[in-house]
């Protein structure tokens, strides 16, 4: 009779074949893999005829929406910040830190390594002009923060702290193989002294004026120091290794910086500044403490005729709302005819209330209207009753056929869900002119209501740029015009009787059914594919010159043609209100503006 094996020998075989499987699969799984790809099964990248558009669903897709916020920033404070070793010990391989989480949610793009500064040097002014394609490829990961950065990008004039900075690295790489001569420890200690000697200084100082007095005598130290390691007989290699590896670590700690400052960028782009919280808080409080005359029985038979033209703004800034209307009374000659509907939520609802109840826009009407209080007494179901202002995609467009510096970013703003509730909100109102609240009108706008759109529903700029082809994968497998043009909120002229005649927002309301029913999505993240179908063969153009876009991320758009606009269309990112705004474009935001407000004066708000 055979013995079983013992106790000890079983349960050592249990571990021994675990192990054994899974070096096999480690194995297997490579060689699958590449025969995968390699046999045409698979493709890393998609197949598309003539250029390649990526889109990017903003996590904030609406510019005031921060609940978010404290998440970020506690993600933001629990990412390690690549460091470098005090006193770098022997290694060969280079260990990277993984930041990915500190990427802004509202870029998708995946992160990756930025190449390495190729920047040429000006010999005047000292400014940094970085190459096309670090340009490029900044964009692609951080978006319109790159077009800031590089704006404010400047050449290091501090250069004595730059020198020990590159004396620290070279000692750092010598240090490891001087550590291991035998004979050379005294030359060992003395460099390792000079290293904690610089880490020291520059611990404390940032810049030439904050250095010591005795600095020059530690530099000419460290010098003398780099010499006799450089005399003594190392292995290049091991140098060379070094160098790389301190250098990986460098390029890892600078990208991890980029990515925080991409994130505080964003932060103070999505959040509202403090003064302008202020102010609509102000105007809350003192509402309900004067109990102001209501406007509105002034104007209260206009505010349903059709006879009047009608303008209507989605908005929750209130500044923002008063500088639209503004600049579009002030470019208009006859004014009596004019109301405006400024439709916001009931957070903002009786700041508005009080901001327009104490100025007057010459003999223009203005109706302040509380989104959520009139869907909540409609007659829609299942419908949400939270404002949502127009959507803004940032949209990637690349040329396979042509270098990278060729693409280019562009920004589309569209409807939002509440957008396609018009009808249910202006029940009597036959058409009305949507602005954006990022809007400035520089021109008389009257002759948009004598347009004659035939069976078109929207009034819009087309941009074509953008076809509906390069976004089929957004818009699934609805019926549609490849060679159609997308196009851009911000002015549209409305016909509500055609908008009714053809059930538009029961449209709008079928395709959101099925496109949650595919996958699910936010509102604001389908708003640009559920835009563009439901006012597919629908749209009027309107003249392109009409509007001038790209102020809220280009930097290089005509004086002359801004001047020769009729409207101003801010849209990106970098808003006229914000410190981050494009201070050349800023201006003619600004001229607009309430002067000798008394509230704006308390929350220390001006130009």
């Amino acid at each position: 009779m055979k013995a079983s094996a013992p106790p000890q020998a079983r349960r050592r075989r249990g571990p021994s074949l675990v192990v054994l499987a899974l070096v096999v699969c480690s194995l297997l799984v490579p060689v699958a893999f590449v025969f995968f790809f390699s046999a045409g099964y698979g493709s890393f990248a998609d197949e598309r005829p003539q250029e390649d558009f990526d889109l990017h669903l903003p996590h904030w897709s609406n510019r005031d929406k921060d609940q978010d916020v404290p998440h970020l920033v506690h993600e933001i404070k629990e990412l390690p910040v690549p460091t470098i070793p005090t006193i770098p010990e022997v290694s060969t391989q280079t260990t990277k830190q993984d930041d990915s989480s500190a990427v802004p949610k509202q870029i998708i793009v995946p992160p990756k390594p930025l190449p390495s500064p190729n920047v040429t040097r000006g010999n005047t002014d000292g400014a940094i002009r970085l190459s096309e394609e670090n340009k490029q490829a900044c964009q692609i990961e951080f978006g319109s923060y790159c077009l800031w950065s590089f704006e404010r990008l400047e050449y290091m004039k501090d250069a004595i702290v730059k020198r020990l900075k590159d004396q620290l690295f070279v000692a750092r790489s010598y240090f490891p193989s001087i550590a291991k001569i035998q004979g050379k420890e005294a030359l060992a200690r003395e460099l390792k002294q000079c290293i904690q000697d610089h880490e020291k200084v520059l611990s404390e100082s940032i810049v030439d004026g904050d250095l010591p007095s005795f600095i020059a005598k530690k530099m000419e130290r460290m010098e003398q120091t780099i010499a006799q390691a450089k005399a003594s007989p190392v292995d290049c290699n091991n140098v060379i290794r070094k160098l790389s590896q301190i250098l990986g670590l460098t390029e890892d700690e600078a990208h991890f910086h980029r990515k925080q400052s991409a994130f505080l960028y964003h932060l103070g782009v999505y959040t509202m500044p403090k003064s302008f919280h202020c102010l609509t808080m102000r105007l809350t409080v003192e509402y309900f403490k004067s109990t102001p005359s209501d406007p509105d029985g002034f104007y209260l038979e206009k505010f349903n005729m059709p006879k009047y033209r009608h303008y209507v703004l989605f908005s929750k800034h209130v500044l923002a709302a008063s500088v639209t209307i503004n600049s579009t009374v002030m470019s208009s000659e006859v004014t009596g005819n004019m109301v405006f509907h400024v439709v916001t939520d009931k957070l903002n609802y009786f700041g508005m209330k009080l901001w327009f109840s104490r100025h007057s826009f010459k003999e223009a009407a203005i109706h302040v209207i509380n989104y959520e209080e009139v869907i909540t007494q409609s007659f829609l179901k299942n419908v949400p009753s939270e404002l949502f202002l127009p959507e803004e995609f940032r949209v990637s467009i690349h040329d396979p056929e042509m270098p990278p510096t060729k693409s280019r970013m562009e920004y589309i703003s569209v409807f939002s869900h509440s957008h396609f509730l018009l009808p249910e909100i202006f029940t009597s109102l036959k058409k009305v002119v949507l602005l954006d609240d990022d809007m400035v009108v520089q021109h008389d706008l009257s002759f948009l209501w004598d347009l004659d759109m035939g069976e078109k529903v929207n009034g819009a700029v087309r941009f074509c740029g953008v076809k509906l082809g390069h976004l089929r994968k957004y818009l699934g497998d609805n019926i549609y015009e490849a060679k159609s043009c997308a196009w851009m909120s911000g002015l549209n002229v409305i016909d509500l009787e055609k908008w009714r005649e053809y059930k538009v927002t029961d449209k709008y309301l079928q395709l959101l059914e099925q496109f949650q029913g595919e996958r699910p999505t936010s509102l604001q993240e389908a708003a640009l594919p559920l835009s563009l179908l439901t006012f597919h063969n629908l749209v009027y153009p309107l003249d392109e010159t009409l509007t001038v876009s790209e102020l809220g991320y280009n930097f290089e758009v005509d004086t002359d043609t801004i001047s020769n606009a009729a409207a101003l269309h801010y849209n990106g990112l970098r808003k006229p209100w914000l410190d981050l705004g494009i201070t050349a474009y800023r201006k003619y935001w600004w001229r607009f503006l309430t002067r000798e407000e008394q509230y704006m004066n308390d929350c220390n708000l001006h130009p």
